[in-house]
């Protein structure tokens, strides 16, 4: 009798789970947990990759003071579920030698702890995960099927990385809309600097050219004066005594006297002689 009944134990193991939610259902053991997330495959497998690496599973514990189970290892298959066979990718993670844990059915033994999530992508935005858990004592190879809170809590705890992963994306671009905001306002300002930095140049040069007519066009008189004339030789009349150092804009050039406006708009004739440049 009690070899017929291991034997049976052992079927229920190698089963599949959804292959028997018939019979869980009634007793609320056994179902796991299969729900959508709404965030592409390759962020959904990120957030599996993280949870089944933690070293902890949730949802169970050995003893009350505890808030999960630790020493969690990940693993590659588990003999307590039958092998994998339809769409997705599969992950395992494994307790061994844990005491009696929380939410498996009649548990009061020594034994192994499985966890197994199955990653389906739906649509390119939905993603849709299983995740599945049981008790197996290692002396008797009895099997305690879950409750349902180890995949649930497990199944947050997977949400909970996806939503961090999701947080994560938008505060990085976020971030680099900023970066390029605060580029594209530094090239602006770099322009703007460019643009100001030309123009004084120009106004520079302006000036600068200014000075060289100023000095090419006028000249000033010399010490200890000189003489406005009516035309361009000695006898000529004079219009004019003009003081040392005024200043005369030359509008004709000969080889001996310069054609000349003075500063308050007489025109006239000076001597090359009685002039000079300006300082």
């Amino acid at each position: 009798m009690d070899a017929c009944f291991c034997g049976l134990l052992l079927l229920w193991t190698v089963l599949p789970l959804y292959g028997r939610e018939h019979t869980a259902k009634k007793e609320e053991y056994g179902l796991g947990y299969s729900s959508e997330i709404t965030a592409p495959e390759s962020e959904v497998l990120e957030a599996i990759d993280d949870v089944v690496n933690d070293g902890i599973i949730q949802g169970s514990k050995e003893y009350n003071k505890d808030k999960y189970i630790d020493k969690a290892s990940p693993a590659d298959s588990s003999p307590f579920f039958s092998q994998w066979t339809g769409p997705g990718r599969v992950f395992y993670k494994v307790r061994e030698k844990v005491l009696a844990p929380t939410n498996f059915k009649d548990s009061n033994d020594e034994g192994t702890l499985a966890v197994r999530y199955v990653v389906q992508s739906k649509t390119a935005q939905q993603t849709i995960v299983r995740v599945d858990a049981v008790f197996v004592e290692d002396f008797r190879r009895t099997v305690h099927p879950s409750n349902g809170g180890v995949e649930s809590a497990e199944f947050k705890d997977i949400q909970d990385h996806v939503d961090t992963i999701e947080s994560e994306k938008k505060q990085s671009a976020e971030s680099e809309k900023h970066r390029q905001e605060e580029l594209a306002k530094q090239a602006l300002e770099r322009k703007n600097q460019e643009a100001q930095a030309a123009a004084l140049t120009a106004s520079e040069t302006l000036d600068q050219r200014v000075v060289d007519l100023r000095h090419q066009l006028e000249r000033v008189v010399k010490a200890p004066g000189g003489q406005l004339k009516s035309a361009p030789f000695q006898s000529a009349t004079n219009l004019k005594s003009l003081d040392p150092g005024a200043q005369l804009v030359i509008l004709i050039i000969t080889p001996y006297w310069y054609g000349v406006e003075t500063e308050d708009g007489q025109h006239g004739w000076i001597h090359h002689s009685q002039v000079e440049p300006l300082p």
